[in-house]
C-alpha cells in the first residue's frame, strides 16, 4: 500500500459515517458484511502501524483498559432533578403558578417524553469527546468515560469548537432487551428487572468491553453549558444539538396550557408502540428568559415538571395456575399467561401470593384478566374480566403436598401460606436457598446467578452453601459459558466472600422470617454467629423490633442437627463464626431515632442496602406511612406510598438529599 496513513484516515471517516448514518439517522448505507469487511481492513492497518492508528478511531469504541474505579467528576452545573405530578390538575396547577411569578406574561412550553434510562453528561472541547459521566448526586457523577465511548450513538467528534456540555439519558430498547435477558440466562449471568436497571448496570462494568456488548443507546435533551453561545429558547438550543449529530429526544413544542394536557393524552396512547421505555412526560418552559426570571427551588427548578403516567395495564389470558416451593418451604401459586408485552417485556406469569387472594379474586384457570407492573417492575393480576367467561374455565385448587420432595403441606397458625415442612431434603428448597445465599444483599458472590447455581446443582458439584468453598478453578471452567479467566474470577469472589460481615451470613443462610434487617439487629445485639447461636427465645424478643414468631424460627434453626453441621462444615471451610460484627450503631444526627419509609426504585441502593444503613445510622425503618413517619425515601416509580406521603404532610426525600444526611 503506498500510502498506510491516508487508508485509515479514509476508512476512519467512512466507518464513522456508516455508524451516524445507522445510529442517528435510520439510513445505513453499507450492509453489515461490508462494514465488518471495512473495520477488519481498519484494525489489521492499525495493529501493524500502531503509531498511525488515530484517537478517535471506530476500533477504540468497544474494550480498552479496565478502571480500578470509577473517579469523581463535579459538574460544571447542577444536573437537577424535577417534581412530579400525577394528574392533570397538577399540571394546571404548575402552570397557574408559573403564570403568577411571570405577573401573568403568556408562557409557551416544550414537551418531551420521560425517558426511563440513566441520565449522564457528555463533556466537548475544541469539538470532541473529553468525558463523561453519571448525574451521581446531581453536584458530583461518576467518571465512565470509557464506558461512554463504546455507544455509537454517542459522536467521538462534533463541529462546535467551544466548550460544551450536554446531559442525556442511556437506555436500552425494549427488543433488546429481551433479548439480552435470553442471553444471560443461558450464560448463567444477572437478569435484569428492566430496561433501566440493564442501562445502569451495564454503565458501571469496570470493564469497558461488557459495556459494548450490552445494546445501550442515548437520547440527548438538553445544554447544560456552552462557551461562547447563547440561545433564547429551549428548542433553540435543541436544534443547535441536533446540528451537532446527537440522537435528539423528541420533543413538542405547545404554545398553551390546552397544547400541554392533549400531549399527555397523545403520549399515553402512543406509550405502548415505542421501542423505549418511558414513564411520563416533562413540561418545560421554552422562553429562557423565563426560566431565568423563575428560578429554582433548592432541588428542582420552577420552570419544569415531570408528568408520570399511571402504570401500564394489558389485558391477557390465565392458561394455568401453577405452584413454586420458596426457600422457606412457601409454595406459591403462578399465573401462566398467554405472553403480552407489558411496559417493556414480554409478561408471562406473576405471583398469586396464596390460597386467600385466588379467593379474593376469584379466579379461574382459562379466565381473562387485566395485569400491571407494581413499581412498573413487578407483574401483578389486576382483576379478573367475569363478563368474558364462557364457561370452559376451571377452578385452581392448592396442593395437599410439596410438588418437589412430596412432603404434606402445612399451614401455620395465622399465616395465609402453605409450607413445605421438609427444610433439609426438599429439592427446590435446597435450590432457592442457594441461590439467595449467593444474592446481593447475602454474601454478594459476583458471576454466581440462579441460572449458575442450578447447573452446578445439576452436575453434582454443590448440594450446600459449604459446598461453594470447595469448588476449584478445573471443575468451573469446563461448563459451558465459563472459560479459564471466567473460572478463576468466580473462586475468587467466592473466597472473597468468606470476609463479609456475620449480619450478610445469617441473612444468606435463609433462616424463615429473618430479614436482612432483622440479621443486622440480632448480629448488633450478639455480636457473633457462635453467640446467637447460644441465645435463648427469651434474649432474642428483648430486642426491640424482634418478636416471638422470629424468636423462634432463630432458636428452632440453630437447634437442628443437620444445620449446625452446615456451620461446622462452613467454619472448615473458612469462615470465622466467632467474628463480631462490626462497630454498634454508629448513631448520626440526621438519621437517629427517625422513621423512614422506602418507595420506588433507587438508582444506586437496592432498599435492603438502604435500610441496612438507615438502621446502621440509629434510624428506623417501616413499611407504611403514617402521622409518624419522618421520611419517605422515594426512587423512580414511586407509587401509593408517595401520594400518602404527600397527602399527610410527610417530608419526601430523594435518593441525592438522602445521599446528604449519609454524608452529614
Amino acid at each position: 500500500m503506498e500510502d498506510p496513513k491516508r487508508r485509515i484516515d479514509e476508512l476512519t471517516e467512512i466507518l464513522k459515517k456508516a455508524n451516524e448514518q445507522y445510529y442517528l439517522h435510520d439510513a445505513p448505507e453499507l450492509s453489515d458484511y461490508e462494514y465488518d469487511r471495512l473495520m477488519e481492513e481498519l484494525r489489521g492497518l492499525e495493529e501493524a502501524m500502531p503509531l498511525l492508528a488515530r484517537p478517535d478511531s471506530p476500533t477504540r469504541r468497544v474494550g480498552g483498559e479496565a478502571q480500578r474505579q470509577f473517579s469523581p467528576v463535579q459538574h460544571r452545573v447542577p444536573v437537577i432533578s424535577l417534581d412530579n405530578s400525577y394528574s392533570l390538575e397538577a399540571l394546571s396547577e404548575f402552570h397557574q403558578r408559573t403564570e403568577k411569578a411571570l405577573d401573568g406574561a403568556a408562557v409557551r412550553y416544550v414537551v418531551e417524553p420521560k425517558i426511563d434510562g440513566l441520565s449522564v453528561v457528555l463533556q466537548y472541547d475544541r469539538g470532541r469527546l473529553v468525558r463523561g459521566a453519571t448525574r451521581g448526586d446531581g453536584a458530583v457523577g461518576e467518571d465512565i468515560t470509557a464506558n461512554l465511548r463504546t455507544l455509537k450513538s454517542i459522536p467521538q467528534e462534533i463541529p462546535f469548537q467551544g466548550e460544551l456540555d450536554v446531559r442525556g439519558e442511556v437506555y436500552i430498547p425494549k427488543k433488546d432487551f429481551v433479548e439480552l435477558n435470553r442471553r444471560q440466562e443461558r450464560l448463567g449471568g444477572q437478569i435484569f428487572a428492566n430496561p433501566r436497571n440493564a442501562a445502569a448496570g451495564s454503565l458501571r462494568q469496570m470493564d469497558p468491553a461488557v459495556t459494548a456488548s450490552r445494546p445501550l443507546d442515548i437520547f440527548v435533551f438538553n445544554v447544560q453549558y456552552v462557551e461562547g453561545r447563547s440561545f433564547q429558547t429551549h428548542l433553540e438550543s435543541l436544534d443547535f444539538l441536533r446540528e451537532q449529530g446527537f440522537h435528539m429526544v423528541e420533543h413538542v413544542p405547545c404554545g398553551s396550557l390546552q397544547e400541554v394536557l392533549a400531549q399527555c393524552g397523545v403520549w399515553e396512547t402512543r406509550r405502548p408502540g415505542l421501542d423505549y421505555d418511558i414513564d411520563g412526560l416533562v413540561v418545560k418552559v421554552d422562553d429562557l428568559a423565563q426560566r431565568e426570571r423563575l428560578g429554582y427551588k433548592v432541588k428542582s427548578p420552577r420552570w419544569a415538571i415531570a408528568y408520570k403516567f399511571k402504570a401500564e395495564e394489558a389485558e391477557t389470558l390465565v392458561r394455568d395456575i401453577v405452584v413454586q416451593v420458596g426457600r422457606t418451604g412457601a409454595v406459591t401459586p403462578k399465573a401462566v399467561f398467554t405472553p403480552v408485552p407489558l411496559a417493556g417485556s414480554v409478561i408471562t406469569y406473576a405471583t398469586l401470593h396464596n390460597e386467600d387472594f385466588i379467593r379474593e379474586k376469584e379466579l379461574r384457570i382459562g379466565d381473562r384478566v387485566i395485569i400491571h407492573k407494581a413499581g412498573e417492575v413487578i407483574p401483578e393480576l389486576v382483576r379478573v374480566l367475569k363478563e368474558k367467561r364462557t364457561g370452559a374455565e376451571r377452578e385452581f385448587r392448592m396442593p395437599t403436598h410439596c410438588p418437589s420432595c412430596g412432603a404434606a403441606l402445612q399451614r401455620l397458625e395465622g399465616e395465609a401460606v402453605l409450607r413445605c415442612p421438609n427444610h433439609q431434603e426438599c429439592p427446590a428448597q435446597n435450590a432457592r436457598g442457594l441461590i439467595h445465599f449467593v444474592s446481593r444483599e447475602a454474601m454478594d458472590i459476583d458471576g454466581l446467578g440462579g441460572s449458575l447455581v442450578e447447573r452446578l446443582m445439576e452436575e453434582g458439584l454443590l448440594s450446600s452453601p459449604a459446598d461453594l468453598y470447595h469448588l476449584t478453578k478445573e471443575e468451573l471452567q469446563v461448563l459451558e459459558g465459563l472459560g479459564e479467566r471466567s473460572a478463576e474470577k468466580l473462586v475468587q469472589a467466592i473466597a472473597a466472600s468468606k470476609e463479609r460481615e456475620p449480619d450478610r451470613l445469617l441473612f444468606g443462610l435463609g433462616i424463615p422470617l429473618v430479614g436482612s434487617k432483622a440479621a443486622r439487629l440480632l448480629c448488633t445485639r450478639f455480636g457473633s454467629l457462635r453467640a446467637l447461636e447460644r441465645a435463648t427465645a427469651e434474649e432474642l424478643t428483648a430486642i426491640d423490633e424482634i418478636g416471638q414468631k422470629i424468636a423462634e424460627s432463630v432458636t428452632d434453626w440453630f437447634a437442628r442437627p443437620a444445620n449446625q453441621a452446615l456451620l461446622r462444615e462452613l467454619e472448615e471451610a473458612g469462615f470465622d463464626l466467632e467474628r463480631r460484627q462490626s462497630d454498634e450503631v454508629v448513631r448520626k444526627e440526621a438519621f437517629a431515632d427517625k422513621t423512614f419509609v422506602l418507595t420506588g426504585t433507587l438508582e444506586r441502593y437496592t432498599r435492603d442496602q438502604a435500610a441496612a444503613l438507615i438502621t446502621g445510622f440509629g434510624g428506623k425503618t417501616s413499611g407504611s406511612v403514617s402521622r409518624k413517619t419522618d421520611y419517605v425515601l422515594a426512587g423512580a416509580a414511586a407509587g401509593s406510598k408517595l401520594s400518602k406521603a404527600q397527602e399527610l404532610g410527610v417530608r419526601v426525600i430523594s435518593e441525592a438529599e438522602f445521599e446528604e444526611m449519609l454524608q452529614s
